[in-house]
């Protein structure tokens, strides 16, 4: 391979403004833009939740992942206002400063809740959505996000969590443990996902979504991917999501739980090609 093509597809990390919050994004490729939004939850960030298939989708897209507003390295100032209004606008300053007029957006968990927001709110922006894991509708909180919205600092805790959300607890190494937890101990890392869901109740406690009327006039063609044995966001929201949005297709995975990506990366980035290959 020449080294220019080479260097054209290494992950390269900037810093943009969006949203009023400087803004960490790791780019890499050419071609059709594809946004990666990642997931919440303690010590997470777009190298957590994508650093395995940036390189890959680059070799035939222009990747962007971006830290969301509270999360990983795009931490706001003390008394930053997290929410959806924030997340949206950082999103689609994002893509101005990128001068991208729209957008694939590939949303992981609250990544795809984020993607779907910016959807609904700025659709001429968005040409195409893939959703992993994604939280639609009022569901009720599972344990997965009843102990991220309680963690504190601590690595056992960590691996604990992070054994939830995989369904091979092997695919949780010393490595990932220690690189979570090291993020999750900045201060200020929790602000945003406690923002994002409610505090637990003693049980019960509802979680909403995007509701299921709004769903029904999403006109972008829409790639859904979840893991059967997901316990974070239960494979019921998954089928909720197809049956409302009228261009979606559904693919389940089996022996798969909250990150597709991770636990069947090679079907992962097949269906992500087919679909993108598929859009005008």
């Amino acid at each position: 391979m020449p080294q220019s093509v080479a260097d054209h597809l290494i992950p390269r990390t900037r810093i943009v403004e969006a949203g009023g919050i400087p803004t960490k994004v790791v780019t890499a490729g050419s071609g059709r833009p594809i946004v990666l939004l990642h997931g919440s939850g303690p010590g997470v960030s777009a190298e957590a939740n994508w650093s395995d298939v940036i390189p890959d989708l680059a070799e035939d897209f222009q990747v962007i992942a971006p830290d969301i507003a509270g999360f990983g390295a795009s931490l706001g100032p003390e008394g930053t206002a997290y929410g959806i209004k924030l997340w949206v606008r950082q999103l689609i300053e994002l893509l101005d400063a990128l001068e991208l007029p729209s957008a694939t957006l590939l949303g992981n968990s609250f990544g795809g809740g984020l993607a779907l927001a910016a959807t609904l709110r700025h659709p001429g922006r968005v040409d195409g959505l893939v959703l992993l894991g994604t939280p639609v509708g009022t569901f009720t909180m599972t344990e997965g996000l009843r102990s991220g919205w309680h963690y504190e600092p601590d690595e056992a805790e960590m691996r604990r969590i992070l054994e939830i959300f995989s369904h091979d607890p092997a695919l949780v190494t010393d490595e990932m443990v220690r690189q979570r937890y090291e993020a999750s101990a900045r201060p200020g890392a929790q602000a945003a996902f406690r923002k994002l869901i409610p505090e637990p109740g003693p049980a019960g406690t509802p979680v909403k979504g995007v509701p299921e009327e709004s769903l029904r006039t999403i006109e972008q063609p829409t790639l859904i991917l979840h893991g059967r044995e997901d316990t974070v966001i239960p494979l019921e929201l998954a089928y909720r999501a197809a049956r409302n949005i009228p261009n979606a297709d559904l693919k389940v995975f089996g022996n798969c739980g909250h990150w597709v990506q991770l636990e069947r990366p090679a079907e992962f980035r097949t269906e992500v090609r087919d679909f993108l290959g598929r859009l005008k």
